[in-house]
């Protein structure tokens, strides 16, 4: 049972991936047509519905249109034309960013075809069938050269694989029967060998449907935030509402009117339209940056759950670590020599087909120049294995073994050997040191210690610094014993770690940190890690791993690269900042509008308003179309920092709220008072107000 070992530690980037499509520039010429068409397409009412700031607009603009058409002037025509152009813009917006998502599912559908299966039947036999034909449980044969029908489980054979189409990676990958790397993917080719696939998806949902679904936003569903948001919005226009149609009575009360179309053109400079345009195209452009990085997410949910994220579970090896630890040290005991150590090791890992037995053959051939050839070129080589924890060679009365330190002491003593007095110290040293000490025995004789060292990435201490900045805790699972795993988690630079990790223990933690109120992110590829992946708040299954793991998680990684669960939690951050940040700017521009268009409107009723007419709009008229004009224009402008997104800085959350006071709040404020007296001033030099 392993040890938790939550103690501690002491605290101490290269983002690059391929893009499972060609990433596409913000204004595509491609994506600008198709989304021009979908602006005017999604005036449908049905549509409109769906947001209610702009359903208003939409609204208003009706009503402007008939008012404009029974009592005709310039003024009538070019509010109606404004408003038109604000949903058109909003609308725009939106097609945008479906846009960029459609353009990455035309280029998976034109990998997808339906191919020739070669389906196994009861008596063996083989038949060509369509894959649109096959069923969950199907088995089919597939070699060199054959595309893979559809999604499955290699059931026999070991074969490499491209993946390109889904991955955008060239190089190929191994997949086998059993394991956690035996899950396949349809729309994939095979290199080499042949293998047997059991079927598990039906047609229609596998896993590139599933992709192209996704992508596109058909399946798009608002998420909580973006729901309670959009009911904010709703209902600070209603409160707009009355205020508005109110003004009318005030004004007739002082002998004066206001006009239907005045009254509608203040509503909507009043409400937040601005963020009633952008909020859609900010939620689907997240998933379309997960995307770009090669990370499928299953909803936006998950994307937004990764931004809130305060506890990362990271493996360690892989992500904090380079992967393979290599053999860097003999260390002899009892008197021996470093090189008969290095010849007993080298011997002893003949049969070892891990890249850390490799390592130890090739550091004795390296610095000691040592023959790799059995004597008499006999020998009963013993294979690793992870029951015994050891690997070796037998020839004659003579055996040698190679291992876990503990099981090799064993198995010595129990050959009638004695410890050397030194041999636990070597090997608690090494393990301190955040190595991984692998004791050498030739027979009941101990020779000494091969150290094996795990390199930490570079660059992950820096990383990790920046997420504890912005309030995120990283804890390092690893199956390493405590000590070791202490060593590794402090030169690293994470918060915490759980030591021999099991299912159960991960289970465990998850629930703990969940108990806390935290959000809980991590990665894992086989079917020991589904359960902790559905328990986690974001679980980011790897692609080449099961399909119980990609089931379990909410987001795949196409890559398979353990460390992008860092980036998964920096786009889910720059998903709310950026959602925080209009929304900021938005409501800061409504303020400014205020003092703009009421008191240009009231003052010569109101002579007392004239103290806050402090932009001097040449008149009432001007000061409401240029307002308008403003309000429709600024969507525009912020397209692309929608599309884009706020860039995110490892900060806490005060950090955070300051600068979107400061940045957004401010400019949210200033930026229509300079906006509109400058439109107001070419309204002016036109001579058209």
């Amino acid at each position: 049972m392993g040890t938790s070992g939550l103690a501690p530690v002491a605290p101490t980037t290269d983002h690059g991936t391929k893009s499972m499509a060609k990433a596409r520039g913000l204004f595509d010429p491609a994506i600008l047509r198709q989304a021009l068409l979908g602006s005017v397409l999604k005036l449908d009412p049905r549509v409109q519905i769906r947001n209610p700031v702009m359903f208003v607009v939409l609204v208003g603009t009706v009503v402007t249109l008939l008012e404009a058409s029974f009592r005709p002037s310039v003024f009538s025509w070019s509010i109606t034309f404004w408003l038109f152009l604000t949903v058109i813009f909003a609308n725009f917006a939106e097609a945008v960013a479906e846009g960029r998502g459609k353009a990455q599912a035309d280029t998976l559908r034109r990998m997808r075809s339906d191919t020739q299966a070669r389906r196994l039947t009861q008596s063996g036999t083989e038949e060509s069938v369509v894959s649109a034909d096959l069923r969950q449980g199907d088995l089919v044969v597939c070699e060199a050269g054959d595309i893979i029908p559809s999604d499955g489980e290699i059931a026999e054979g070991i074969a490499s694989v491209d993946e390109s189409a889904i991955t955008g990676e060239s190089a190929p990958v191994i997949r086998e029967s059993g394991g956690d790397r035996s899950a396949v993917t349809g729309g994939t080719k095979v290199l080499s060998d042949r293998i047997v696939i059991q079927i598990t998806a039906e047609r229609g949902n596998t896993f590139m449907d599933r992709m192209i679904s996704l992508v596109e936003g058909a399946n798009r569903q608002k998420t909580p935030n973006e729901i309670a948001l959009t009911i904010l919005l709703a209902a600070l226009t209603v409160v707009f509402l009355p205020v508005v149609v109110s003004l009318d009575p005030f004004a007739n009360y002082a002998g004066g009117s206001v006009s239907v179309v005045i009254l509608v053109a203040l509503l909507v400079c009043l409400i937040p339209t601005t963020i009633g345009a952008l909020l859609s195209a900010i939620g689907i452009a997240g998933m379309d940056r997960m995307v770009q990085r090669n990370v499928l997410a299953m909803s936006g949910r998950a994307v937004e759950a990764a931004g809130d994220v305060q506890t990362l579970l990271l493996d360690k090896t892989g992500t904090i670590t380079l992967g393979n630890r290599m053999a860097s040290a003999f260390i002899p005991v009892g008197g021996h020599r470093d090189r008969d150590l290095a010849q007993t090791a080298l011997l002893s890992s003949l049969a070892d087909e891990t890249p850390e037995g490799r390592s130890i053959v090739a550091f004795a051939r390296d610095r000691f120049e040592i023959s790799d050839t059995a004597p008499a070129g006999q020998g009963n080589f013993v294979p690793f294995s992870a029951t015994t924890r050891m690997s070796g060679i037998d020839f004659g009365d003579r055996r040698i073994r190679k291992g876990a330190a503990e099981a090799v002491m064993r198995w010595a003593e129990e050959l009638g050997g004695t410890l050397p007095s030194e041999l636990r110290q070597v090997v608690d040293r090494i393990a301190a040191a955040g190595s991984t000490p692998l004791v050498v025995a030739d027979g009941p004789d101990l020779l000494g210690v091969i150290e094996l060292k795990d390199v930490v990435k570079p660059g992950i201490a820096e990383r990790f610094a920046e997420l504890r900045r912005a309030g995120i805790r990283t804890v390092m699972i690893t199956g390493d014993n405590p000590l070791t795993a202490a060593a590794i988690a402090r030169e690293a630079g994470v918060d915490d770690f759980l030591a021999e990790a099991t299912p159960e223990t991960k289970m465990a933690l998850i629930r703990e940190e969940q108990a806390g109120g935290k959000l809980v992110a991590m990665t894992g590829d086989g079917t020991n890690d589904a359960p902790a992946l559905a328990q986690a708040d974001v679980g980011v299954a790897m692609n080449t791993g099961t399909t119980a793991a990609k089931e379990a998680g909410n987001m795949v990684d196409l890559d398979s690269n353990p460390t992008k669960l860092i980036e998964v939690v920096e786009v889910g951050k720059q998903l709310l900042i950026t959602r925080g940040a209009l929304t900021t700017f938005s409501i800061a521009n409504d303020v400014a509008k205020y003092f703009a268009i009421i008191p240009a409107l009231f003052a010569a009723t109101y002579p007392q308003l004239e103290a806050l007419n402090v932009m001097r709009l040449h008149s009432p008229q001007s000061a409401v179309l240029s307002a308008v004009i403003f309000n429709a224009l600024v969507i525009v402008a912020l397209i692309p920092l929608a599309l884009r997104g706020v860039r995110w800085r490892p900060s806490g959350a005060a950090s955070v709220l300051r600068r979107n006071v400061l940045v957004y709040g401010l400019g949210g404020i200033i930026t229509p008072f300079l906006g509109i007296k400058l439109i107001d001033l070419l309204l002016t030099a036109t001579h058209l107000y």
